[in-house]
This record gives structure tokens, sequence and C-alpha cells, in this order.
């Protein structure tokens, strides 16, 4: 097999490959084998049709199904002998099959070169999750308006027995409880979103334009089902969609840079990750740790 292997930028490869007669005879051998046990001939038991008729008859099936398993075995072998790590499917091209030869280009990525900068010491402001009297009064005047709807009511024990708190103190508990927990979230993605922030601003690296294109037919794939779902026309549909494309094509963008990054910080640290385990999780609890925190109202 020959192969030779182009960069065309930073993390885009074409590999051009040939395979010589010898191994595309043997696999031909193999492909008339098997047909010979199937294909029923007229004149002839099955599994003793001679080559020659064989040849006549199944020529271009015999053509598909030899590329068709060339291909993925000679690229892969390419791949371990150049010791390349792509990150997604290639693109085949130009598969040709002439004069005993086949030939065929793959395009892929690989990852990128990334380079992460600082990332130890980030300082990270966190906020409170406690609940002030004032955030409580507020929520219960939400309450008292009718949650909007313009209807207003009396806030008292009464309102905390229908729904079923033995008394309006114990629905203040319950109610400061899960105001704490909802900024808790809050607060925990906003210290996320400041490490990532320091990241991407410190990281250098290419964003591959494959895994972007993918991310982002899936995404645009559950939004089409989700609005699909609610009774929206296809038209309605393709309007929705096209509003939304650029700002989600940031975010998927976003989200791989991210993700590449710590990834390569996983690897500088050796953070062990197990299959079942979050990288992500991982190497941000990593950095969290390593951050220096700075308390604010």
């Amino acid at each position: 097999m020959k192969l030779a292997v182009k960069k065309l930028d930073a993390i885009r490869l074409e590999l051009k490959f040939e395979v010589p007669r010898e191994r595309v005879s043997q696999k031909f051998d193999k492909i008339y084998g098997e047909l010979g046990k199937v294909v029923k001939v007229k004149g002839f038991r099955q599994g003793k049709v001679p080559r020659h008729i064989l040849e006549s008859r199944h020529n271009k099936l015999a053509r598909e199904e030899v590329i068709k398993e060339l291909i993925p075995e000679v690229y892969q072998e390419g791949l371990e002998k150049e010791k390349i790590r792509p990150i997604d499917l290639p693109e085949i091209l130009d598969i040709n099959l002439n004069e005993g030869k086949v030939t065929f280009t793959a395009k892929l990525d690989v990852k990128p070169e990334v380079r992460v900068g600082d990332y130890k010491k980030i300082k990270i402001a966190r906020k409170s999750s406690t609940v002030t009297p004032e955030e409580l009064n507020k929520t219960l005047e939400f309450f008292r308006k009718g949650q909007g709807e313009g209807k207003e009511v009396v806030i008292d024990d009464a309102f905390a027995h229908g729904l079923g708190f033995p008394s309006l103190e114990e629905f203040s508990k319950s109610l400061t409880r899960q105001m704490e927990i909802d900024k808790d979230r809050h607060n925990r993605m906003d210290i996320e979103n400041q490490v990532a922030e320091h990241l991407l601003k410190k990281a250098k690296l290419t964003t591959p334009a494959s895994l972007v294109k993918k991310q982002l037919a899936r995404r645009l794939e559950d939004i089409r089902q989700r609005l699909a779902k609610q009774g929206l026309s296809p038209e309605e549909i393709t309007k929705k969609e096209e509003e939304v494309r650029p700002q989600l094509e940031e975010s998927v963008e976003k989200d791989i840079r991210i993700y590449l990054v710590l990834e390569k910080i996983a690897e500088l640290e050796n953070i062990p990750v197990k299959e079942e385990e979050n990288l992500a999780v991982k190497v941000m609890e990593f950095l969290l740790k390593e951050a220096e925190w700075e308390e604010v109202k």
C-alpha cells in the first residue's frame, strides 16, 4: 500500500491511498468465492459456477464489494502507520479501480494543538446563595399578586394550608430552601462560566469545522423536533431555525473549544477519567480546587 499525507491546514489532512494489484486481486478472489457459494446459474450446481461466468454476470457487484471492503481496511491501516488520530469520520473522495489498482483520497480533521496558557489560580468571584428577607418578601409578593395572573390573594396560614403546609411560617421556610437551591445552581453556573471565559481567553487552538458542523446539525435537529411537537408548521420551523442558527453555531463552537482545553488540562495534569465519568466535570473540579476565591454579595 502506498500512502501520501498532505497537511492542508492546522488540523486538516489529505491522505492519498494506492492499493496494489496483488491485494486487490486477493480481495476479488474472496468476493467471487463468496458469490460462488450463493449465486444460482442454470446448468451449474450451486457452488460450482465457474469464475469466468461469475465475472461476466456479477462484475459490477464484485467491484462494489471489493471497494466497500478495501477502503475501510486500508484507511485504518494508514491511520495506524502514520499514528494519526482523527476526530471524526473522513470524507472519502476520488475512488477508482483501474488496471487492477484501487486509489482513493481521504480528507479528515485531527485534534488541534492546544496551548492552554495559565489555568491555575484562576480568580473567581463567588456570590452568596443565602436568601435575604428582602428576596423572600419579593417572592411572597409574587404569590400575593396571583403569580403574575393579576388576581391578588391573601398570604396567610389558610393560603399555606392550600399548598399543603401547616402554616405560613413552614411554607416560608420551604420556599427559602428552594430559593437557596436555585441560587446555588445559578451561582455554580456563573462560576463555571468564569472559569470557561478565563480558559478561552488564554488558550490558543483551531476549532475543528467538522465537529462544529456535526454538533450544530444535532442541536438544530433537536430544535426542529421540539417545535414540531409544539405544532408549528414546517415553514415556521424553518424560519425559527434560521433565527437561532447564528447564535447556536457560536455556542457550539465555544463548547467544543472549552472541551478541547479541558481535555488538554486533563492530559497535562494526568487527571484519571474512567469510562463512566465526565471529563469536563472532573477537570472543572480540579480547576476549582486550584482557584483563588473572592466572596461577593
